[in-house]
């Protein structure tokens, strides 16, 4: 069996911290890696804003094992804009980005939302677009080893991609007419729940195409432990079948002690739990 390898999100969790201080506070708990969401305003930030980026990360002495490509407006609802054809071009200039980060930092886990519907743009030509942007960005970033990521998502009512099945169709498409093969599940057991997919049938299907993996509890996506999903055993199944990818803490918290859940938690090999 696998031991499970945990990441932290730095940007869900510890939003009352900069940075700064919420890197330090993930390698004072026994963590080694973290992830974060698109840091920047933008798709394509000023070049001493990424600087400053790395800089922080690699000071940190943290693994860098995640991150989301350009989402949007997320704090206005937009989830994603692979699917928008009118940001293509803006999606190939944010890549090149991307990549110079990865390079640096030595990311090779990329999280692209897909991107909610839009009225004004045929379904059919929204996937069409998610098709060539996921191929072209598997593309680029292929040439460093890195894997795109599609992730089912909950909370977003235009969101398309809401279980497994959907998110492994697409990654399917997008292989059979690009010819991409580095494109992965990003099994988020959170969002898997609240949506009303069956994480145990969707861990059996799809085990070989989970490329990451998040971890909240439900209701509330909270920490482990704050509600009612059995994440300490879908760990372990995904452990025993040989997974040994990071299993990615993406769940909201803060507050002085935003770890002090680890020393009481059932997550197998957690740095601070009661076995460690």
């Amino acid at each position: 069996m696998q031991t499970p390898r945990y990441a932290v999100n730095c940007s869900i969790m510890m939003k009352d911290r900069p940075p700064e201080q919420r890197l330090a506070a993930v390698r004072e708990a026994g963590f080694e890696a973290v992830e974060f969401w698109w840091p920047f305003a933008g798709p394509t930030p000023p070049e001493h804003e990424v600087e400053g980026f790395v800089d922080t990360v690699r000071a940190s002495g943290l693994s860098l094992v995640g991150l989301n490509l350009y989402a949007g407006d997320m704090p206005g609802g937009d989830r994603g804009v692979v699917s928008w054809p009118d940001h293509a071009d803006e999606l190939r200039a944010h890549t090149a980005v991307v990549r110079r980060i990865a390079e640096a930092l030595g990311c090779r886990s990329f999280n692209a939302l897909y991107g909610n519907r839009r009225a004004d743009v045929p379904d059919n030509e929204q996937d069409a677009a998610a098709v060539r942007a996921l191929g072209e960005a598997a593309g680029e970033l292929a040439e460093i080893g890195g894997t795109i990521l599609v992730e089912p998502v909950s909370g977003a009512p235009d969101y398309p991609l809401l279980t497994a099945d959907e998110a492994v169709a697409v990654i399917d498409r997008v292989g059979e007419e690009t010819g991409a093969d580095n494109l992965g599940l990003l099994l988020d057991v959170y969002h898997l729940a609240v949506n009303g997919d069956d994480v145990p049938a969707a861990l059996a299907r799809h085990r070989d195409r989970v490329s990451h993996v998040q971890l909240a509890d439900a209701p509330g996506r909270g920490a482990p432990g704050t509600g009612g999903l059995p994440l300490g055993d879908w760990v372990l199944d995904l452990a025993g079948s040989g997974y040994g990818g990071w299993v990615a803490l993406e769940h909201a918290g803060g507050g002085p002690s935003p770890f002090a859940w680890t020393r009481s938690s059932d997550l197998p090999g957690l740095p601070g739990g009661p076995e460690a």
